[in-house]
């Protein structure tokens, strides 16, 4: 990098690069601080029940209710 101009200043101060530019000149390389890491999402995954109906859909009508006791839990038959 050659000289700075005041022109190369004032137009940094307008970018918010004048450190970056700076650090530039002395010849260190500026670096980009590490993002926060987001909370771990849970994976998306599709588990194929072949002969049901598509994901995201439903036959028409009433649905049959629970009839499983693990998927009933507490609740009583219908």
């Amino acid at each position: 990098m050659t000289d700075l101009t005041p022109e190369d200043i004032a137009a940094a101060r307008e970018e918010g690069d004048l450190a970056a530019l700076l650090l530039l000149a002395a010849g260190i390389t500026p670096t980009v601080p590490k993002q926060p890491q987001s909370a771990v999402e849970a994976p998306c995954y599709h588990i194929a029940r072949p002969g049901a109906w598509p994901c995201g859909t439903a036959p028409s009508g009433p649905s049959p209710g629970l009839r499983c006791p693990a998927c009933r839990g507490s609740q009583p038959t219908t």
